[in-house]
């Protein structure tokens, strides 16, 4: 045989080896995709059985699920109302901010990059603060809504709890957001300009909180201190059925950017420009819809920290780089940690319950580090 005929043949063993690869490693992809769903689904009915009413355990729930039992008035209430508001709040919160995080650290190619991190909690505290502290809403104090074209007048403030908290953590977080993309703006568009932004933002909120802070009452100072460690636990049904109307309009948008994503990732901003992808254009709208995304959930359950800064980096471990699938395996883990988190506060210490924000800064603390530590480590390597 010749050696042109050898070449050959080698070539074709090596495109049959590669396709194997990739073969294999897609299919692990999907298990550890549909291992996620199950798990999250498990452990969603699992965290529905723990409550302070013995009469509603993991069995009891298992027998309501499969048709086998039926609940009393009473255990209906008490599923309807406080557990599974707070199960399906834990799902969103943590899907939310994972999928925020991951869709952040790879528009700005930084693995320390979250939607908390990058400044949107600073401007939550501070909205909350404002509210809290002093009595200040960005919309005043009428939180009555004429329908167009109706009749018809929406008052928020009967609809949700803690309203002037809850529309000023939203309105602060999505302010300072618009505030760092202006400032990178000016200093040029790039991934550090929108880091170091959000860093010095954090730090002037952080002051004025704190200043905030030492004029309070020692009422609006357990007010603030409680709403600040964030908790699945507080919203009611309806808020729950609200927030993931907004973030199922949301995700199909935050996913779709998965695939520009993609193109920044492998080449760097030079490559996605060749490919027809705007890198500055595609960071503002993904900041955008991520600080969207954080904001609403934020609003309504106060600070969720790591979760967004942990989940994107295991579903690397898992799934690997591929954006198209790393948003969604992250969105899965962020919801399984915010799940997890929230069950070991509520059964650790009984009836003392941990709040989910509580739990997971004792577990991302240490995760945090480890990253920093890793970073610093290959890059002297």
């Amino acid at each position: 045989m010749s050696d042109t005929g050898q070449d050959l043949e080698s070539k074709d063993e090596e495109v049959d080896q590669l396709e194997y690869l990739i073969d294999k490693r897609t299919k692990n992809q999907r298990k550890y995709l549909i291992l996620l769903i199950a798990s999250t689904v498990f452990f969603a009915i699992f965290a529905m059985g723990f409550g302070s009413s013995e009469s509603l355990d993991f069995g009891k729930i298992i027998k309501i699920i499969l048709g086998i039992d039926e609940p009393t008035e009473t255990q209906s209430v008490i599923l309807l109302k406080y557990r599974l508001p707070r199960v399906m709040m834990a799902i969103l919160a943590g899907a939310a901010l994972a999928t925020a995080g991951a869709l952040m650290q790879g528009s700005l190619g930084n693995p320390l990059v979250s939607p908390l991190t990058l400044g949107v909690a600073s401007g939550a505290s501070l909205g909350a603060a404002l509210a809290i502290i002093l009595g200040i809403s960005v919309v005043g104090t009428d939180f009555s809504i004429s329908l167009p074209l109706t009749d018809f007048t929406l008052n928020l403030g009967a609809i949700i709890p803690n309203t002037m908290i809850v529309i000023n953590t939203f309105a602060f977080s999505l302010i300072v957001v618009f505030i760092i993309i202006k400032l990178g703006e000016l200093r040029g568009i790039s991934a550090e300009s929108y880091i170091l932004v959000g860093i010095a933002i954090t730090f002037i909120n952080g002051a004025i909180v704190q200043s905030l802070v030492y004029f309070a009452t020692p009422q609006q100072l357990a007010q603030l201190t409680h709403w600040s460690f964030g908790s699945v636990r507080r919203p009611d049904l309806e808020t729950v059925l609200f927030v993931g109307v907004v973030l199922g309009y949301l995700f199909p948008i935050l996913i779709k950017y998965s695939w520009d994503l993609n193109t920044l990732a492998l080449g760097g901003d030079d490559f996605a420009i060749s490919t027809g992808v705007d890198p500055g254009v595609l960071r503002k709208k993904i900041l955008i819809i991520s600080a969207l995304a954080t904001s609403i959930i934020v609003a309504f359950t106060g600070l969720i920290g790591f979760v967004g800064l942990a989940a994107p980096h295991i579903a690397r471990l898992i799934i690997g780089n591929d954006y198209r699938k790393l948003v969604p395996c992250s969105a899965l883990i962020g919801a399984l940690l915010v799940l997890v988190a929230d069950t070991i506060g509520g059964t650790i210490f009984a009836p003392v319950v941990l709040p989910v924000g509580i739990m997971l800064s004792i577990l991302g603390g240490p995760f945090f580090l480890y990253l920093l530590l890793s970073k610093r480590g290959a890059t002297h390597g």
